[in-house]
C-alpha cells in the first residue's frame, strides 16, 4: 500500500505476459515504436545533409541576405501589428531632412506675402515649413493644396529658391456678407464660401442675408440694393425665399416682397412711393411688389386695429346722426 492506504499498481504484466514491463523495448508492439524512431531519425538526417549540400552549392552572400531579409520581414510585421507605422514614417523623414540639411538644403529663409486673416505661423505650418524641413523634399504642390484647404485662402504659390529659400503667396478672400441658416450665423466671401462662424464683433456691419442659397447669390442681389442707399441705410436683412426671389426686411420691421427675376424696377417704385407718400414711415406690416401693376400694403396689427376703431367711431357717429 502507498501512504495514503492505497494499492500500488502493479508494474509488471498478469496473466500470459506476466513478467514483462510495461511498455517494455523488449515486446513486440515496443520492438516496433523503437524500429519507427530510428527510421524516421536516419530520414530527418538524410533531409538535413540534403539541405545543407544545396546551401552549400548557393552562390556566396546568399544565406547573409536571406537572414537580413528575414529580419526585415519580422520588424516590418511588428511595426505594423503594433500600428507603428506613423512614427516610422515621421522618423524616416526627419532622418531624410536631417540628412538633406547637413548637405546645405535647411530652409534658412521664407519670404510670405499676401496673408492678413491667417497668421504667419498658420500659414508655415500648413505647408510643412518646419525647424527641421529641409528644402529638397519640401513638395511644393503638396503644400500648395494644403493652403489651398483653408477657406480664407483663394489662390497661393509656393516657389523653391534653392539651396535654401522658400517664397509663398497667398491670395486671401475678403468677408463679405453675414450668411444665417438654421440659427448659424457665419461669415462668408463674395462667391459664397464660409469663412468662419460669426463671433467677431468687427463683422457685425456686414450686410445680412438669411435662407438656404442666399450665401451663393448674395453678390449679385447686393450689389443691385447698393443702388438705392435710401434702402441699404434702412436694410436689416435680405431673406431668400425658396431659392428663388428675396424679401427685404427693414429696421422698422417692414417686410418688402420683391418679385423673382429683375428686382430693380420695383425697388424703384418703393423709393417713388416713399418719397411721395412717406410709405416706409407708416404703420405698415408689409409692401408686396411682386405684381408689376400693382402694390399691396398690409397694415400691422396696431394700425390695422386703429383704423377698425376708427370706423366703428364713424359708424355710431353716423347712426347717432340719424
Amino acid at each position: 500500500m502507498d501512504g495514503g492506504g492505497r494499492l500500488d499498481q502493479p508494474l509488471m504484466r498478469s496473466g500470459p505476459n506476466a513478467g514483462k514491463e510495461i511498455g517494455s523495448p523488449f515486446d513486440a508492439p515496443g520492438r516496433a515504436r523503437v524500429a519507427d524512431r530510428l527510421a524516421f531519425s536516419a530520414n530527418h538526417r538524410r533531409r538535413l545533409a540534403r539541405w545543407g549540400s544545396r546551401m552549400a552549392r548557393l552562390p556566396p552572400g546568399i544565406g547573409i541576405a536571406g537572414s537580413v531579409l528575414l529580419l526585415v520581414a519580422t520588424l516590418g510585421y511588428g511595426v505594423v501589428a503594433g500600428g507603428h507605422v506613423a512614427d516610422v514614417i515621421a522618423w524616416l523623414k526627419d532622418a531624410r531632412d536631417e540628412a538633406a540639411n547637413s548637405a546645405g538644403f535647411r530652409i534658412a529663409a521664407v519670404s510670405l506675402t499676401g496673408p492678413k486673416e491667417v497668421s504667419r505661423e498658420e500659414v508655415l505650418t500648413t505647408a510643412g515649413v518646419t525647424g527641421r524641413a529641409s528644402l529638397l523634399f519640401l513638395d511644393a504642390d503638396a503644400a500648395r493644396a494644403r493652403l489651398m484647404a483653408n477657406p480664407w485662402i483663394a489662390d497661393a504659390a509656393v516657389l523653391k529658391l534653392y539651396p535654401d529659400r522658400l517664397q509663398i503667396t497667398v491670395t486671401e478672400r475678403q468677408a463679405f456678407a453675414l450668411w444665417q441658416e438654421d440659427g448659424r450665423v457665419s461669415v462668408i466671401a463674395a462667391d459664397g464660401t464660409v469663412l468662419e462662424p460669426f463671433v467677431e464683433d468687427r463683422y457685425r456691419d456686414l450686410p445680412l442675408v438669411v435662407g438656404h442659397g442666399a450665401g451663393r447669390q448674395a453678390k449679385e442681389f447686393l450689389a443691385v440694393v447698393a443702388r438705392y442707399p435710401e434702402i441699404r441705410s434702412a436694410l436689416r436683412a435680405s431673406v431668400m425665399v425658396a431659392q428663388r426671389r428675396w424679401n427685404l426686411r427693414l429696421n422698422n420691421g417692414i417686410d418688402v416682397r420683391l418679385p423673382e427675376g429683375d428686382v430693380a424696377p420695383a425697388l424703384d417704385r418703393l423709393i417713388a412711393l416713399d418719397r411721395e407718400k412717406k410709405l416706409l414711415s407708416r404703420e405698415i406690416a408689409s409692401v408686396d411688389l411682386r405684381l408689376p401693376d400693382r402694390v399691396t400694403v398690409r397694415l400691422s396689427d396696431a394700425a390695422a386695429q386703429a383704423r377698425e376703431d376708427a370706423l366703428k367711431d364713424k359708424k355710431k357717429k353716423k347712426a347717432g346722426d340719424a
